[in-house]
């Protein structure tokens, strides 16, 4: 899907683009994965592991931006790649319900506001869909993503033990969170 271009003012006063990825922007998200693959070990690869292609990013792009259900969110400060977002889903009948969504955003931006206005875009486009429950995994440790969820009403339902390991061998938990998004609280 594409989202319909919007502009927001951050708490420092600048302001950021929010739009959907075009074919000219797969460079800039190769490289925006690189850096923040590189500032956190919360991602979920090195970056060195971020091997595609200029081209297959490009695919990615087009097939995302017409996949029903599927949004993806690029936001820009000055012209810079400052952070991203997705929402899937699966379009079967018995799972249809359920999104999934990740935010990422470079170190330099944080503490701006970006990853809740990303997440509340999110949240908006879900309702409108039809999907009645948003779900992520957060890595153990990731307390600002964490604090950042529960703000947005999302809560912890489960966690997966081993979830990460890194490449000195030790490993986190990967937290389970889900939102509602109708009166539901679920069963």
């Amino acid at each position: 899907m594409i989202f319909r271009e919007k502009e927001i003012l951050l708490k420092d006063g600048r302001k950021c683009l929010l739009r959907s990825p075009r074919v000219e922007d797969a460079e800039g998200m190769l490289d925006f994965l690189k850096t923040v693959a590189g500032e956190t070990e919360f991602i979920l690869r090195y970056p060195e592991e971020v091997t595609l292609t200029i081209e297959q990013e490009i695919q990615y792009i087009l097939s995302k931006n017409e996949a029903e259900g599927n949004l993806i969110i690029l936001a820009f400060v000055d012209g810079e790649l400052a952070g991203n977002c997705h929402l899937g889903f699966v379009p079967m009948r018995k799972v249809r319900h359920r999104g999934t969504i990740g935010v990422a955003v470079k170190r330099k931006f944080w503490n701006q506001g970006i990853g809740t206005v990303l997440i509340r875009e999110l949240i908006l486009f879900a309702k409108a869909s039809g999907i009645l429950q948003l779900e992520l995994e957060v890595v153990e440790g990731n307390e600002r993503a964490i604090a950042l969820y529960k703000k947005m009403g999302f809560r912890v339902y489960g966690e997966i033990p081993r979830g990460v390991v890194l490449k000195d061998g030790t490993s986190r938990k990967m937290i389970q969170m889900v939102k509602f998004l109708d009166q539901s609280e679920g069963s």
